[in-house]
């Protein structure tokens, strides 16, 4: 039996989600819908669709949206008892436009919110370190310099205690610029077991050339395990030295908005599992295009037993 403490822990910043599922300018929508997303959570949440285990670690304010964070989250078997209420800042928000079909623009409230005020403190030290795998992203050390320090202490704890390190670079320039964020991130990547980026973010670390060439480079900072994420074109992996391709699932795309996340939780709940990696590839590439026929970042993530519906002939009626 699994225990309470094993499994995925994550840490970060989830907000309330506020987005039009019409197409076109937010200006002319007549209504809005109203969330909860977060690169990390969506994660926790797509590892326990899949029958995994996660805890998600943060702050949130001690308001309405912050009680439908915790409640959503907690619906969907997320452990959110590591959770902070924050009476000092209001739960922060994000606004999602489908501008077009195929090119979502995100508009965040954030500054100085919940998130930025994270503290090491706030880190469960017992249950990092019982984890089976820590999961950040490059998104939280980007809110502040407390956050950052949370952060490297999470990972701290997880390496003392043998725990695997997964790194999402997940780099928003909104939040920072390229050249504050490159030596942070590298610093990162460094310390991970399993490393996750796009091949822009690949880039912007000074690691060029094909996506191949790209994995490689960033596995030589130190990951075992490193993919490259390359959306519609599938992804690039290096695993412990070996090459993988995996080809994209050829779906229609509603929201591109949480593919990246849901691509990490399909490859992080089977690796929980103890599936080889090149499976965990498989799992990823079917988690994102799930995510990606529906409208919201996370909703549209799969349970193990719904994978293979996306081999289901067109007009399947399952009853």
């Amino acid at each position: 039996m699994t225990s309470v403490g094993s499994g995925l822990v994550t840490l970060g910043e989830t907000m309330g989600l506020l987005g039009s599922r019409h197409v076109g300018p937010l200006r002319h929508a007549d209504g809005l819908t109203l969330g909860v997303g977060g690169a990390e959570s969506n994660v926790a949440i797509g590892v326990t669709r899949l029958g995994g285990r996660a805890c998600w670690v943060g702050r949130v304010g001690d308001d309405p949206i912050g009680d439908l964070l915790v409640n959503r989250l907690a619906g969907e078997q997320v452990d959110v008892s590591c959770v902070v209420r924050d009476s000092g800042a209001p739960t922060s928000l994000m606004v999602k436009e489908l501008r077009t079909p195929h090119v979502a623009r995100v508009t965040y409230y954030r500054t100085n919110g919940p998130g930025a005020r994270l503290q090491p403190e706030d880190i469960p030290h017992e249950r990092v370190a019982a984890a089976q795998v820590l999961h950040i992203t490059g998104i939280t050390p980007a809110l502040s310099a407390g956050a950052g320090r949370t952060v490297l202490t999470a990972v701290e704890i997880a390496r003392a205690a043998g725990v695997t390190v997964s790194v999402d670079v997940n780099y928003r320039s909104t939040l920072w610029s390229p050249d504050r964020a490159r030596p942070v991130l590298r610093d990162l990547v460094a310390r991970a077991d399993i490393a996750f980026a796009g091949d822009d973010e690949a880039d912007l670390l000074g690691l060029h050339g094909t996506p191949a060439e790209q994995a490689a480079g960033l596995a030589g900072l130190g990951p075992g395990q490193v993919v490259i994420k390359l959306g519609a074109r599938g992804a690039v992996a290096s695993l412990q030295g070996r090459p993988a391709v995996i080809p994209a699932r050829t779906v229609v795309a509603v929201d591109p908005v949480g593919a990246g996340d849901a691509f990490v939780a399909g490859f992080l709940a089977d690796h929980l599992r103890g599936a080889p990696p090149e499976a965990a590839l498989r799992t990823a590439a079917s988690c994102g295009a799930f995510v990606v026929q529906m409208p919201g970042d996370w909703e549209g993530l799969p349970t193990r037993a719904e994978l293979a519906l996306l081999d289901a002939a067109p007009g399947t009626v399952l009853r």
